[in-house]
């Protein structure tokens, strides 16, 4: 009589699996390669391991060992060698690299993720991986140039017009011609058609010049950069001087927080809360008629006391107030630089882990990849701006933002 096993055993292996070590999945995962490899030799042979065969056209000649890195850990392979020729599985490994396509990209959003290539070996070790040096891991992370690139390069007409634009840089260390020199990373964001910020470029230049700025934003006109009524930056002379030259239109507003810092160094330490409070008053107003009638009350109330300061404010006036000539909903969006110094701080969290670069085209590999990641979190977000707003801002001209606090001033 047969007893029927009560034992199901498709479950009990799947259970053991299930709470197997990672060493016997890599046992498993080692005996499962190895025998489709032995397969694939015999079938280049002709006829199987140890058989006599009228088919057969080469012979075995035993194994060479491979490691070969994967999310189990680093499997130690048998390769088969054969007398005449040679066998490689191209379908798994890749000559002269011996991580596996996945692990490549574990490693590559690592590096992204702003873990440095000091401490992956550390980590991969904790996977099983025996060993990764951290000139492999630069290479692997090369994995994002092509779709940091494809970002970077795209074009921008579908999108705009681009109503509002902000401009930015960060200084970060590499080392060239065995030395540790600064150089600056660019970055631009807009405004779409649709409302959503966007990233629109990065570039890596030797200074924070008017060179550089001014191939940085023709690259930008060249891809399809269009629409811009207003750019929103620090005082630096050269950006300025690009913008001018650039995107002819497009009105400046100068950094209210960055414009704060340069006038308190002209004004004395202890009269400084006063005055900061004062040019604060100015953002507060209601209108823009509000907003040069109070610019105009502070000039004349320190004209008396601090000369300079008040010849400083005069001298920023039409820098410092063209966000008033645009609709009221945006200005918090537009006079300061500082949803882009939110992004410079993210950016700095990836880069400071890495600390000196080994040249620029790893810093257009992680602070590009960092950004692309942005521009998509931006486009599945919530409108940044209104449509209504940006069509009511599209029919601003920069003569009226230029010209308005001049015939606002005239008639004070």
């Amino acid at each position: 009589m047969t007893v029927t096993s009560s034992i199901d055993g498709a479950r009990l292996i799947e259970e053991q699996l299930a709470q197997a070590s990672p060493d016997l999945l890599r046992e498993l995962l080692t005996t499962f390669i190895n025998t489709l490899m032995s397969a694939e030799a015999d079938a280049v042979c002709g006829a199987a391991y140890g058989t006599s065969s009228p088919d057969r056209t080469n012979r075995r000649n035993g194994y060479r060992h491979r490691d070969f890195d994967t999310r189990t850990g680093t499997l130690d392979l048998e390769v088969p060698k054969l007398r005449t020729g040679s066998y490689f599985p191209d379908w798994l490994l890749e000559r002269r690299k011996r991580a596996e396509r996945a692990l490549t990209s574990v490693v590559a959003t690592c590096y992204l993720l702003g873990v440095s290539t000091r401490r992956m070996d550390k980590l991969v070790q904790s996977l099983g991986i025996t060993t990764l040096s951290k000139s492999q891991v630069s290479e692997m992370a090369k994995d994002l140039d092509a779709h940091v690139e494809e970002f970077r390069t795209r074009r921008l007409d579908d999108a705009g017009p681009f109503t509002f634009v902000a401009a930015d840089a960060l200084v970060l260390k590499v080392r060239e011609g065995g030395r540790v020199v600064p150089v600056h990373a660019l970055v631009a964001t807009g405004v779409d058609a649709d409302g959503h910020r966007q990233v629109l470029g990065v570039q890596v230049t030797t200074s924070e010049d008017g060179a550089g700025w001014f191939a940085f934003f023709r690259d930008l006109v060249a891809r399809g950069l269009h629409g811009v009524r207003l750019v929103t930056s620090d005082a630096h002379a050269g950006l300025v001087a690009a913008i001018t030259a650039t995107l002819p239109g497009a009105s400046w507003q100068r950094c209210r927080t960055h414009y704060a810092a340069n006038l308190m160094s002209t004004t004395p330490k202890s009269s400084w809360p006063w005055v900061k409070a004062l040019l604060h008053s100015v953002y507060d107003q209601p209108d823009a008629d509000a907003v040069q009638a109070q610019f105009d009350r502070i000039v004349d109330a320190l004209a008396g006391k601090f000369p300079a300061v008040a010849d400083h404010l005069e001298t920023a006036r039409v820098d410092i107030l063209a966000f008033a000539a645009f609709p009221k909903e945006v200005w918090r969006q537009i006079w300061s630089n500082n949803p882009n110094e939110r992004l410079n701080r993210e950016i700095r969290r990836r880069t400071d882990v890495v600390g000196i670069f080994p040249d620029r085209a790893s810093i257009i590999r992680l602070v590009g990849a960092v950004l692309a990641e942005q521009h998509d979190e931006w486009a599945e977000a919530r409108r940044y701006l209104g449509l209504d707003v940006l069509t009511k801002s599209q029919a601003i001209t920069s003569e009226e933002v230029n010209t308005e606090p001049i015939l606002q001033a005239l008639t004070a």
